[in-house]
């Protein structure tokens, strides 16, 4: 690389919201925006909003909620903005708060359960779709109990720190 570029890419590492992220993270934050971009427009706004939360279950979400979700945003929510959301909320979070915010987003009781059918539709149906083989590996390595509920804080626990809280 010529000096010239490498100090031109020391000055913008700073500034551009790309390099905070690795390039995978940034396809995956691509498809996240794409799905909430319900209309195709390249702006995420408050029918899309909606829209995303109908498609996560959630029908009766109040407008205040989703105009607080909005007025986070500098202006309209386009992919580099969206980005910049998520680099600034993860800042300084650790995997563990990251992976249980994640969570939350299908739990807004914050019981701190999933009901396993819930988590097996969501999973299979949605994004990146698990195959029933990979949901099969992680009720092995997760099992739900005889009710069926999957207790995600401890979930997320075991994943951040390699062992079940209850065995420290």
């Amino acid at each position: 690389m010529s000096p010239k570029k490498a100090k031109k890419r020391a000055e913008g590492a700073n500034s551009n919201v790309f390099s905070m992220f690795e390039q995978a993270q940034i396809q995956e934050f691509k498809e996240a925006f794409t799905i909430m971009d319900q209309n195709r427009d390249g702006f995420i706004d408050k029918s899309d909003l909606r829209d995303t939360f109908a498609a996560l279950g959630r029908v009766n979400v109040k407008q205040e909620e989703i105009d607080e979700m909005l007025k986070e945003a500098p202006g309209p929510v386009n992919f580099t903005v969206f980005l910049t959301m998520f680099g600034e909320k993860l800042k300084g979070a650790d995997p563990e708060e990251t992976i249980l915010n994640a969570f939350k987003v299908f739990d807004p009781e914050a019981t701190g359960i999933l009901k396993k059918d819930y988590v097996t539709d969501m999973l299979t149906t949605q994004a990146d779709r698990f195959s029933p083989e990979e949901m099969e590996q992680m009720f092995l390595a997760f099992p739900p109990d005889v009710a069926g509920n999957l207790d995600y804080k401890n979930l997320v626990y075991i994943i951040t720190h390699g062992e079940d809280k209850d065995q420290e």
